[in-house]
Formats: C-alpha cells, structure tokens, sequence
C-alpha cells in the first residue's frame, strides 16, 4: 500500500504517456484523481482539506531541480535551517516536517539522514495542509507533503535533458520508459549534477539512478518496484555569521568552513514494492513495502563556536561525523464501496507497521585547546587537521504499528461527510555509548479525523475539518520517566472553485492549531525540561493555479501566518513568534505561450516571490529581513522534439537569507543565475 500513488493501472492507464506538449496543456492546477490526502479516488473539491498539488508541468517551467525549488509557490510552506545544505527541511502552517513529515509514494521518507531530494524522477508532489495523523501516524499538525514518482508506461518515450549555467551549475538527465514486453513496463530515470554555489571555494555533485518495474500479472493485479539511488558530495555549509544583529555584515559569498576538509557524503537508497488487486465490485486491495538506507559521513570544520568581542575572530570546531539509518515499512489496505444505513460509503481500512534504526557519531577538536578561530574579514585557510574526540555516540531503534480506517459518506449530492480514526503503538530504545546510559519508552496514541463538504455546485465547495496529531518527545524527565508525546489539534475551514473544465482552481483556508506537550524548562530543576510548553499557530492561506486560457497559465500563493509560542516556562520565549516563520509570504508565477512567428511554439513568463522578516532565534534576538526576488522563464519548442530553454533566477541580484541556525549563522539565498537548457525527445 503506497497510499497516494496513481490508481492501479488499467488497461487505459497503462497506455497512456505523457509528453512535454501534453503536460503544457495541463497547466498547474494538480488535480490528481488519488491524493495522499485521502488515499482513496476523491476530487479535490470534494476533501475537506486544503492540498495544493504541484505538478510536473510547473515544475519543468520552474526549471525545477530540487524539491526546494518548488515550496515558494505554495501558501503557508517556508524554508528552515538546511543542516548545512544536506537535509529537505521545511515548515507547514509554522511547524518543521523534518523528521516523519515528508511521505514518497505514502511511505515516510525522510526519517534519518537523507540526501535531499531530487525532481528528476518526480510526477507530482502533493501539500497535505493540518494533521494527517489519522492516515499516517507520527507527524506535525501543521502538513505533510507526498512525493509522487514517475511511473512506467506502455508506450516507449524518451527524453535527454542538458543544462549550463552560472555559479558552476551543470546538469544532466535521461528519462526513458516503455515496454519489455505485453504485461511488463520500465522506467528509468538519471540526473547527474555539479550544483551552483554561493562560493568559489566550494562544489556539490550529485548523481540520482531511479529506475521501477510495472509488471501486469493479470488484468486485476498490478506489481510494481521502484528504486532509487542518490550520491550527494556536498561541503558542510552552516552559511555566514551575524554581527550585532546585522546579518549583511559579510558578503554572501564568503565561506566559514575550511575547503581542505572536503566534502561530506550523503547516501540515500531506496526500495519499493508495491501490489495492487483489484477484486470487483468496488473493491481493492495494496500491499506495500519500502526499505530505505541513507547515511552521512566526512570532515568538516564546523561553525560551532563563538564571535569573540572583537566582532572579527570566530571560533570553530573540526569535526567529523557518521549518521547511518535504515528505515523499513509495511503497508496493508482495503478499500471498498457499499451501501449502508440509506448511504453510499467508501471505506478505507489499513494497518502498518516500521522500524527505524539510527546512529549518531559525531567527533570534535577541544574548543578550548584547538580554537580554529578565522577572521571573518580576512579568512585565512587550510588549517592543519585537529585532534578529534567524541563528542556524540547515540544508538537509536523505533518500532511502530498502526491501525487506521477512514469512512466517507456521500449524505447527499452535495454534503460529503469524511471520518478517520488511527491507533498507534510507538516504541523508543535509545542509547547513549558515551554515558553508558539507556532510555526506553512506549506509548499509544489515537489520532481521529472529521471533516464535512457541502457543494454549492459541483464546481464550488466550502469545508470544515478538525483533526489531532502526535509526535513523541525524545528523552526523560528529571525523574527519568519518558515525556508525554506531543499533542497537536487543528481546526479549518476554507472554500474551493474550479472553472467547469477544472482548468483552473482556487482555494481559500483559515486554520487554528493549536500543539501542547512541548518541551519546556522545568520549575524545580533547570537541568531538565517538562512536557508543558504550548505553541499556537492560526491565519490565512491562499492559492490558485491552472490554465488561464489557450495562451496563459499561472500559480498564485499567500500567506498570513501568526505563530508564536502560547505557554512556556522559560519567560523569555513566552510570547515569542516560531524560529524562521515569516507572518506574510507570497508567490506568483505565470507563463505566456503562442506559436512562433519563425516556427515552433515559444513561452515567455515570469514570477516573484514574497518572505515577510522572521525571527532569527527562539528568543528573537535578532531578525531576518524580508525580500523579494523575481525570475524570468522562457522556452522555444523548435519541433515536436526539441526544445531550448533560458531562464533567469533571482534576477536583480537580491542579497536574502533563507533561514538562521542558532543564534549565530544565517544562510544566503543564491545570486543572480541565467540557465540555458536543451531538451530532446527521440
């Protein structure tokens, strides 16, 4: 069970291809038939939920290549800290899904160390807005977002793409599928990068292998596998160092680490397995697996240290690091329609089980004794190698088990009730080798779901929906029993148009979440923390997106988001807004196509993107400033085949900063970039 996967092929389905002439017509209004966000085949203006599905076809407009790429043009998503330009961390609605909060084809996906991921084997990519507990388990109130893969075809279509651009950028990629025979189907995707970068003084390359299987055992059974292998060499990037507040006291490009370190690998495979039967009258069943290997190694020098007081020297530490994970998953599901009580009903029930295995070793040079300290004005480098220590030795096993139902009832033709309920048993064993210390806990958690839709017309809906979600809390009290799990509640209601031929679609959503159970200082010991602490976030999101008409398409976001922390007892945090979560953001993007008047189609279009001034630590203490930046996007499709592409990012050289770590570093958001691709179906 893979959950928001395409339905099980059909005999139509499996002959379907998409080209790049196709995916254009689509525009950007995502509306899949199954989402994530029900698992089942529900018209998105029939969820009671706001999802904004980002498709493929704006994704290549973008000149998409991570999924970083891709969150500005979505209400209420924001950058967070990067863990140094080697994690996808992002926060929905003002609350981080780094951790159980990103799903690849329903399964999680980043739980562990991962590579960041990559768009090149990516169909869609789904914003699952509020609580999603109630299908998934573990999670944050605020969203969770499901990577859709490309899937194999029937009919073979193959696509090479090459693109040059400033800041040292080079990529290429392949995506090939078609048949092996009557019943069976492949696919295969490649991408090979050498990144832009903010320095001279550093590289990234990165490789991605995603090839998958469709084999058609009979007219009623679908299997498919998929993989996907990704090598990532990245330098440990913390970004640059404020002064005084004053976070453009140095230049963007300047660079803290030390290059004679090298850089750190980051490994992520991935395996899954997937079976879908059909078995009549209205009724199916997915059996699902998913396996995932990740780790991340090497030398750096890292920017944990101190500007000293003459707001020039700052202190760091050599460092080196192995962070190895293995995640595994299975997923069981029935799906089926019936008759009940005077009511049509589509009922999901499912139960799922993982076991996550982490590491965490991490070893330092002496602050004291070997400072590494560099003048943040005149960087001198390559400094001799430090003596190394360990400075973390952490063995962690999780297991879980969930059982979930869901029941959608149609009340009438216009009233479409939605309920869902999970259990999970969640069980922590974590080690400390350098303490010898060991701290084991389990708890259970039921997470339920409530939604209603009432359709004004079968183009124009309004919702209401309220739903819980858990997460659990690592460590002990100063009694040395396990903290309480987080607990998040969330409240929404919102309205949704699409034009007659879905084309196009808008949303509108109000949201009040509410998470207790968040760590917080203890009263009678300062050395231990309390799970009493409670943060609130609530506002305003919009998005529209979709085919204007023959010649425009566009996507539009906003976002109001009020987020800060409602109860604590540390009274400096009281009151304070959430790390890094700007109140307003925005994004716009359009594209105008047309023939050409010497051959061939052309495209031409534009965007900007908004982010109001945040704070950059959890005692704000100082801000991040708002920006703006605007691009330029353009393509000649010179023949049914090939296709040359120009693009311009962030086009007036803004100097931004994405996010903050600590109460220290910031990270640059990269200059001016013109980017000039070729792409070629044979």
């Amino acid at each position: 069970m893979a959950g928001a996967q395409t339905p099980p092929p059909t005999e139509t389905s499996l002959t379907e291809v998409q080209i790049r002439d196709d995916l254009s017509a689509q525009g950007y209004q995502g509306q899949p038939s199954q989402t994530a966000a029900t698992r089942t085949e529900t018209p998105l203006i029939e969820t009671p939920q706001s999802v904004r599905v980002v498709p493929q076809a704006l994704m290549e407009d973008l000149g998409a290549r991570r999924l970083a790429d891709t969150v500005d043009y979505v209400s209420g998503v924001t950058r967070l800290n990067d863990f140094g330009g080697t994690w996808d961390n992002y926060a929905i609605r003002g609350f981080s899904n780094t951790d159980g909060g990103q799903l690849l084809n329903g399964f999680a996906s980043n739980r562990g160390y991962g590579p960041q991921r990559d768009v090149a084997s990516v169909e869609r990519i789904e914003f699952l807005k509020g609580p999603a507990a109630a299908l998934y388990g573990s999670s944050e109130p605020g969203g969770t977002l499901n990577v859709v893969t490309k899937k194999p075809q029937f009919r073979s279509a193959h696509q090479a793409n090459v693109q040059v651009g400033g800041l040292g950028y080079r990529r290429a990629t392949l995506d090939s599928t078609g048949p092996l025979s009557e019943q069976l189907a492949y696919r295969l995707n490649l991408a090979a990068e050498d990144g832009a970068s903010r320095s001279t003084l550093v590289d990234n390359r990165k490789m991605v292998v995603a090839p998958s299987l469709t084999w058609k055992l009979s007219p009623q059974t679908v299997l498919n596998y998929e993989a996907e292998f990704i090598r990532i060499r990245t330098p440990l990037d913390r970004g640059i160092v404020q002064v005084n507040g004053n976070v453009s006291a140095l230049p963007s490009d300047r660079f803290l680490g030390d290059p004679s370190r090298g850089n750190l690998q980051v490994n992520g495979d991935t395996h899954q397995l997937t079976l879908d039967h059909e078995l009549g009258a209205g009724w199916r069943t997915r059996w699902g697996a998913s396996h995932r290997s990740t780790e991340l190694y090497g030398s750096a020098v890292d920017l944990i240290g101190s500007l000293a007081a003459n707001g020039r020297t700052l202190t760091r530490r050599d460092s080196w690091r192995s962070l190895p994970a293995q995640d595994t998953s299975l997923q069981a599901e029935l799906e089926g329609k019936l008759q009940a009580g005077g009511f049509r009903h589509t009922v999901l029930a499912g139960v799922e089980t993982w076991r996550l295995v982490t590491e965490q070793n991490i070893n330092y040079s002496n602050l004291a004794t070997q400072p590494f300290a560099i003048d943040i004005y005149n960087p001198v480098y390559n400094q001799a190698a430090g003596t190394l220590t360990p400075g973390f030795s952490l063995y962690d096993r999780q297991r879980a088990a969930g059982l979930f139902v869901q029941d959608q009832i149609d009340l009438s033709t216009r009233w479409k009730l939605l309920a869902g309920l999970r259990l999970d048993r969640f069980h922590q064993d974590s080690e400390n080798r350098l303490t010898a210390t060991r701290q084991v806990q389990t708890h259970t958690a039921t997470t339920p779901r409530l939604g209603l839709t009432y359709l004004i017309d079968p183009n124009t809906s309004v919702y209401a929906s309220a739903g819980r979600s858990f997460r659990p809390n690592a460590g002990t009290d100063e009694r040395g029993q396990a903290f309480a799990p987080q607990q998040g509640q969330a409240l929404e209601v919102g309205a949704k148009w699409q034009s007659p031929d879905q084309a196009l679609m808008a949303s509108v959503a109000l949201f009040d979440i509410r998470k207790t159970n968040v760590l917080t200082r203890s009263p009678t010991n300062a050395n231990y923390s309390v799970a009493a602490g409670e943060v609130r976030s609530r506002g305003l999101e919009l998005d529209a997106a979709g085919q204007l008409n023959r010649h425009w398409r566009l996507t539009s976001n906003f976002a109001y988001t009020d987020a800060e922390v409602t109860r604590d007892n540390n009274p400096a945090l009281l009151g304070k807004r959430l790390l890094n979560i700007p109140r307003v953001s925005a994004g716009l993007f359009a594209m105008r196509e047309d023939l050409a008047p010497w051959g061939g189609r052309y495209g031409v279009g534009g965007g900007l993107v908004h982010v109001g001034e945040r704070t950059g630590t959890a005692t704000d203490t100082y801000r991040l400033p708002a920006y703006t930046t605007a691009r330029v996007s353009s393509y000649w499709q010179m023949d049914k085949r090939t296709r040359l592409t120009l693009d311009v990012h962030n086009l007036f050289n803004q100097t931004y900063y994405t996010a903050s770590w600590g109460a220290l570093t910031v990270i640059p958001g990269l200059g001016r970039q013109l980017v000039a691709g070729l792409q070629v179906a044979f």
